[in-house]
């Protein structure tokens, strides 16, 4: 999987787990999203589910927008 297919897939996982459709790259978990720490943690499952990416919901948590979180699955990839 390349870079753009990373992005597009982390994309459309967190606006399932946000019930959201305006994410971008630039989405702020903690300014756009305003979610709650279980929307963070069904993320991160699907993310391991569907990538089949090890990553920890600390690491996740810290992320500041959907772009760290791309680079953080990568990473791990």
């Amino acid at each position: 999987m390349d870079r753009k297919e990373l992005e597009e897939k982390i994309i459309e996982l967190v606006s399932v787990a946000y019930k959201t459709d305006n994410v971008t790259l630039e989405t702020s978990f903690k300014n756009d999203l305003k979610g709650a720490s279980v929307q963070m943690v069904a993320l991160v499952s699907e993310i391991e589910n569907e990538l089949d990416a090890t990553i920890m919901l600390a690491d996740a948590s810290a992320c500041s927008t959907v772009a760290d979180l791309v680079d953080l699955v990568e990473d791990e990839l």
